[in-house]
């Protein structure tokens, strides 16, 4: 059973940093693309962050370039992202999920197949 399990989202001042971890089960997280994605309120799921199957390279949205790390740790079957200089419009609930079918990454959330339950993160003074 395809299983992920997001963590380590919380209330953070601006400036702060956070990384959030996706655990994986049922699956190698290496052998598929997983995205990351936030919702604010009121808002649509937007693609953050993703990183392709195998070998393919990370790839960020807009407004985490430069501040957001995605990185895979095969061993542990989990999918971080690490998040710097946040601001409170990176405010959301942050959710990952698995792309079982392409070889690059997509920041469209109707291209994955299943998701995990979500961590909110809060960007405030």
């Amino acid at each position: 059973q395809v299983q992920l399990v997001e963590s380590g989202g919380g209330l953070v001042r601006p400036g702060g940093s956070l990384i959030l971890s996706c655990r994986v089960s049922g699956f190698t997280a290496g052998d598929y693309g997983i995205g990351w994605f936030r919702q604010a309120p009121g808002n649509n799921r937007e693609g953050v962050s993703c990183i392709s199957r195998h070998t393919g390279g990370p790839e960020y949205a807009g407004s985490g370039k430069g501040r957001f790390t995605i990185s895979r740790d095969e061993a542990k079957n989990t999918v971080y992202l690490q998040m710097t200089s946040l601001t409170p419009e990176d405010t959301g609930v942050y959710y990952c999920a698995i792309d079982l079918w392409r070889d690059w990454c997509s920041f469209a959330a109707h291209d994955y197949e299943n998701w995990g339950q979500g961590t909110q993160v809060t960007v405030s003074q």
